[in-house]
């Protein structure tokens, strides 16, 4: 049992019962945990395997691999619509973590499995993106912002991308484009901030501190 969780959950405002409990499951299924982005994270063999999560209406366990599970009992879900690899599963209370300890441990070492096997999750890149006709236009009148922005990591290229087509008028999207063409220059993602830190969770106020 690794102390830095052990802090993590005592300072838990929510949830602490019920992400103690999955601790516990995960911990029985012989993997290591560790604090990695401030949220508990267990691994195999120094992989990556599930997070523990505490949100506002539920607490989650999140499957790096989840995609590539075969979810016999329906319980995996993707965290967002563009999520390609990543699948959680949702709890409210206790009870239901209880009740479903051995189908969890099933998944759970269905997750070791995955990896034991090398097993990849084949993720989009970013030449499989449509780009809205605002920032292609962009592109032709600013050779040097298409090859800044061509030059971020193919996840930076989607976060920007979904942000611009969000938009439902041309002008906003232009607007958005604009706000964010000297950040792109600067090979930034749309969630990074200058001082170094990441506007997500732990992320930067703006005022250079980071909180949660």
């Amino acid at each position: 049992m690794n102390p830095k969780i052990d802090e993590f959950l005592s300072k838990a405002k929510k949830w602490q019962q019920e992400m103690e409990q999955l601790r516990n499951i995960l911990l029985d299924c012989q993997l290591t945990e560790e604090l990695k982005w401030r949220q508990p994270c267990y691994t195999f063999q120094n992989t990556n395997i599930i997070l523990i999560g505490g949100f506002k209406d539920y607490c989650t366990l999140s499957f790096f691999k989840g995609i590539l599970l075969k979810d016999t009992d329906n319980l995996l879900e993707a965290p967002g619509e563009n999520s390609q690899s990543v699948r959680i599963i949702k709890f409210v209370n206790i009870q239901e973590i209880l009740e479903k300890e051995t189908i969890l441990k099933s998944y759970i070492y269905e997750a070791i499995e995955v990896e034991k096997a090398g097993l990849k999750v084949e993720l989009k890149e970013s030449t499989d993106l449509e780009f809205p006709e605002e920032l292609l236009q962009i592109f032709k009148e600013n050779p040097t912002f298409q090859k800044a922005f061509e030059s971020l990591t193919p996840g930076r290229q989607r976060g920007y991308n979904l942000f611009f087509t969000a938009a439902k008028q041309s002008q906003t999207r232009v607007t958005r484009i604009e706000k964010y063409l000297q950040q792109i220059l600067d090979g930034k993602g749309i969630n990074d901030c200058t001082c170094g830190l990441t506007k997500k969770w732990p992320r930067c106020d703006g005022s250079h501190k980071n909180i949660r």
